[in-house]
């Protein structure tokens, strides 16, 4: 019983010095009980190899293969254009409430700037002398595919640049759903307006 309990001691006494010990300032390089842990054999980005006969340690992908997460085979969702390569005219996604809120934040951030908040081009940058761009409200942006507006929030188009990476497909969908919702605003009839709300109308 008297060794048990020696037995005991010595080792709380032990763990009492390894805790009071951990994380003081030593001169000594660290123990390592598995080296291979921290320097495994592995070569670095553009590093030389001398295994290939391009001597290129970074490979191109098999042809033929796709990345996890990049098959994209949906064309309307994520080019905006149906099997044959035509802009599509309605949008793919479900428009819902949320949506629209989610297209509005994204809509105030990214292209207010430019288009202002209803769409009707005097954003802040037309005040430091750049060109106003077309307002949402005419004719022509009214009557243009769904499509193409995703298309030019992701390639582009004259002054204005891509947004291919700064906006996921998904935000770029709900900003169109938003853009839509702006020209209904600002070009609704008596008819749009709910029964209810009429009432409230003087």
């Amino acid at each position: 019983m008297k060794i048990f309990a020696l037995k005991f001691l010595l080792m709380m006494g032990m763990t009492i010095f390894i805790s009071c010990s951990k994380g003081r300032p030593s001169e000594n390089p660290p123990v390592h009980l598995n080296p291979n842990m921290d320097d495994q054999p592995k070569y670095e980005a553009m590093e030389e190899s001398r295994f290939f006969l391009d001597k290129s340690a970074m490979r191109m992908p098999v042809e033929g293969t796709v990345a996890r997460g990049q098959l994209n085979e949906n064309s309307a969702y994520y080019q905006g254009k149906n099997a044959s390569g035509k802009l599509v005219r309605k949008m793919p996604v479900i428009i819902t409430l949320p949506l629209l809120e989610r297209g509005k934040k994204r809509f105030n951030i990214f292209c207010a700037p430019c288009h202002g908040r209803t769409g009707a081009g005097q954003g802040i940058v037309t005040k430091k002398g750049f060109l106003p761009p077309p307002s949402f409200h005419i004719d022509r942006l009214r009557d243009i595919e769904d499509g193409h507006i995703f298309d030019v929030i992701s390639k582009g188009i004259r002054n204005m640049p891509s947004y291919s990476y700064q906006i996921p497909v998904a935000d770029r969908w709900a900003i169109v759903a938003y853009f839509r919702a702006l020209q209904r605003s600002q070009n609704a009839a008596l008819k749009d307006i709910p029964e209810d709300v009429k009432k409230t109308l003087k």
